[in-house]
């Protein structure tokens, strides 16, 4: 796990820690709600201050033996009164008449209805009603035994809408979500008769009642109506236990039937203020989809005050939820996809699939291993796969499975069969039946959506006529000799029109000494046939290449020379002291495109031009002559530098054939001792005055032969007498291993000191070049006078 992932695992853990720490604090909030509810009615009750009934309702806890909390229910309950039996620590037994009628232990009280103002609470904060089901769960199923609890809403034709249940499963749920009022089950028994069931020992003998299919029909149940204060029905509470009991106690009957009446209570006010509504509309829509994959988590969204989306809540996960957490399902109640999941905020995670889905309504579908879908967390924990979300009523349903070892399998056969160009494939002869698997159809340029496998018996019909007789040969030799063969051949892909060489490789299956069945492989094996060719005429044309190459390269040192001969001395001009040297290759290298021009124009400015074509051989030569005489001929235009590169520019893209590289042209006018000169992505020429050397700083202006628009800066120096300018191609210094700018920065020390004249400046530059490339180079010294 890289270490950004590390992080991210450990922020979950963070808030996930935090959240815990959230759910005690409100569980605190809800116990110091209780005692300060206590401490107000026994202030009411006797006229008392504060600080007084908090050290009367301490004193009747201590005296009691109780828990504050629950001496807290006691007088809530009205179970205590300061000074009683339970302020005196005296507790009848269970059993012990008083008054004629059994006295419940105040501890058993106290806890009952410290129980029943807890679930009061939790239920006021549930969201929906599944966590409003969930919150009376909690105070049944644990303390009383039973194991599944399910509540339903009366609807306006009699039909019970289910509310939320606990312990029912998905497809039990799903079955009882609507119960029609012609149906004979407990729950519309209650409806249609108005009395509660307590079937202790399930099912009456002879009684056709419709029960829940998974519990026994002996195991005991309990049907109870949800009264509003005014005892009109609002729904029904279903508890089932998972075997018959002896009998329901009155204790059970009254804590329970307590449970639910405060359970209507709270239920009836979050309706009628709107604050509880199923989402979707009913919870156990989810149930249909619980059994559809190993993970089904599904999300509602949060708006921002702009209406941007900020997050989902997380609605539903199914019971076999995989969380990589390791974290029970029921630890993500509650939270919102980026409190559970931090990293998933990502385009490719789970956050930003489900707002594309809310986006774009479409349905999204990631096949294969995700990256890391839940947010950085352990891969090794659970590697998720085939990512699928669509929209669900306003929000978005995600679902994934785990990833099998058989799956990695498969998928890495998959990619080896892709990256190899190869496709699996079985015949089974007794049936007459062929599995190609999706590579082999690829192989073939076909669609496995709309093609059919292709039988060996039938392969000759979809290649080439000149090799049908082989691939008929290649079945018989399966069949007759009963051993492994292969074959090439030829087929016309129908999605390109392409010839692909294929090659098949097949071992028949033998039962005894008959064959029973053929399989095999197809391999594209087109790029390695045209690489053969290409192997074969090389060979073929490799002695005459030779001879070719040699030629051209006495071609190009003749042309080279034509242009720039060894014993040609620079122009004279008035004022100005010029060297020029140019440096071959090294023997055995191609010659380069390194060239230099210096030319006396007619308005006696002069002309100092420094190039270097790309490319080695007879081209990088020819496009030398082609770029010098060119400039040669723009210069009687009376342009200046600039105006020169862009007509230079412009006839090596549009005129020439492949023309490119770098040139840097100057005009210098010894009358005024103005330099004006621009550049084509040349280094820049470097000034030795008064005992120092610099780079002369860059103008604007891209490669030869790339752009037709490109414009060039021109760029203007004024010379002083004694100051000597130098003009280089990039062979002259660049060195293996070190940067443009570094070798810049050693030629530019080594200018000074400036010699006594152009030439032993020229000579001594050229000697002091460190390049070791080889490459052919030239330079261009200018001394004013």
């Amino acid at each position: 796990m890289s270490a950004g992932d590390e992080d991210l695992a450990r922020l979950a853990l963070v808030i996930e820690r935090q959240r815990r720490e959230l759910e005690q604090s409100r569980a605190d909030a809800d116990v110091a709600s209780v005692i300060a509810m206590a401490r107000g009615a026994l202030m009411e009750r006797f006229g008392c201050t504060a600080p007084e009934a908090a050290a009367q309702l301490a004193d009747m806890a201590a005296a009691a033996g109780l828990p504050l909390p629950e001496m807290a229910a006691l007088v809530l309950g009205g179970q205590a009164e300061p000074g009683g039996e339970a302020a005196a620590g005296t507790v009848p037994a269970p059993d012990q008449p008083a008054g004629g009628q059994p006295v419940p232990d105040p501890g058993t009280v106290a806890a009952g209805s410290l129980r029943d103002l807890l679930a009061a609470a939790a239920a006021e904060r549930a969201r929906d009603g599944a966590e409003h089901v969930g919150a009376l769960a909690d105070q049944v199923l644990a303390p009383l035994g039973a194991a599944a609890i399910a509540a339903w809403l009366l609807a306006a034709d009699g039909a019970l809408e289910m509310l939320g249940e606990r312990g029912l499963g998905g497809m039990a749920a799903a079955r009882w979500r609507r119960l029609p009022p012609d149906f004979d089950c407990p729950p519309q028994r209650l409806v249609r008769d108005g009395a509660e069931l307590w079937w202790h020992a399930g099912r009456p003998p002879g009684d056709p009642a419709v029960l829940v299919t998974q519990w026994s029909a002996d195991a005991a149940r309990a049907v109870l109506g949800l009264r509003r204060r005014n005892g009109a029905l609002l729904g029904v509470l279903l508890v089932l236990w998972p075997r018959p009991l002896p009998s329901f106690t009155g204790e059970a009957r009254l804590q329970l039937s307590a449970l639910a009446a405060g359970f209507a209570d709270v239920l009836d006010t979050r309706l009628a203020h709107g604050g509880l509504q199923p989402w979707p509309g009913d919870p156990s829509v989810y149930k249909l989809l619980d059994d559809l994959a190993d993970s089904v988590l599904a999300v509602r969204p949060i708006r921002g005050a702009s209406g941007a989306l900020a997050d989902f809540t997380i609605e539903h996960v199914n019971p076999g939820y995989i969380d990589p957490l390791g974290r029970d399902p029921a630890d993500l109640a509650g939270l919102t996809l980026l409190e559970a999941y931090p990293g998933s905020g990502g385009d490719t995670a789970l956050f930003g699939r489900a707002a594309q889905v809310l986006e774009s309504g479409g349905p999204v579908q990631v096949p294969g291993v995700l990256g890391p879908p839940l947010g950085g967390v352990d891969r090794d924990a659970v590697e998720a796969a085939d990512l699928r979300a669509a929209r669900f009523f306003d929000g978005v349903i995600l679902t994934w499975r785990r990833s099998t070892e058989a799956g990695r399998l498969a998928r890495m056969l998959d990619h080896a069969q892709r990256l190899g160009r190869m496709g699996a494939w079985a015949e089974n002869l007794a049936v007459e039946a062929t599995y190609w698997t999706d590579s082999a159809f690829a192989v073939f340029g076909l669609d496995p959506r709309r093609a059919a496998p292709i039988p060996t018996a039938d392969l000759h019909n979809f290649v080439i006529a000149p090799d049908r007789e082989l691939v008929r040969q290649f079945r018989e030799r399966l069949l007759g000799r009963q051993e492994p063969a292969t074959a090439v051949f030829r087929v016309i892909r129908p999605d390109d029109g392409a010839i692909r060489q294929i090659q098949i490789f097949a071992e028949p299956v033998l039962a005894g000494a008959r064959v029973t069945a053929l399989r095999g492989a197809f391999q594209d094996v087109s790029a390695h046939y045209l690489t053969q060719v290409a192997l074969d005429a090389t060979r073929d044309q490799l002695v005459t290449s030779e001879e070719r190459a040699a030629e051209e390269h006495q071609l190009a040192i003749r042309l080279q020379r034509a242009i720039m001969p060894p014993d040609a001395q620079p122009p004279a001009a008035a004022g100005v002291d010029l060297a020029v040297r140019y440096r071959p290759v090294e023997p055995g290298r191609l010659v380069g495109g390194d060239w230099y021009d210096t030319v006396l124009l007619p308005s006696k400015e002069l002309l100092i031009v420094v190039g270097d074509i790309t490319g080695h051989g007879i081209d990088a030569v020819t496009g030398m002559v082609a770029a010098r005489n060119a400039l040669r001929g723009l210069a009687a235009t009376g342009a200046g530098p600039h105006g020169l590169l862009e007509h230079l520019n412009n006839a090596a893209y549009h005129i020439t054939e492949g023309i490119a590289g770098t040139v840097i042209c100057g005009l210098y006018d010894p009358n005024t001792r103005l330099l004006r000169w621009a550049r084509a992505g040349h280094l820049p020429p470097v000034l030795v005055r008064d005992g120092s050397a610099a780079a002369l700083p860059l103008p604007a202006g891209v490669l030869l032969g790339l752009d037709p628009l490109a414009r060039y800066e021109e760029a203007t120096v004024w010379l002083r007498p004694e100051d000597m300018l130098l003009f280089f191609t990039d062979g002259l210094i660049e060195r293996r291993g070190q940067s443009i700018t570094d070798s810049l920065a050693e030629f530019v020390a080594a200018a000074t000191p400036a010699a006594a004249d152009a030439a032993d400046q020229a000579d001594r530059m050229l000697a002091a070049a460190l390049s070791d490339t080889g490459d052919d180079a030239c330079l261009v010294v200018a001394r004013v006078l």
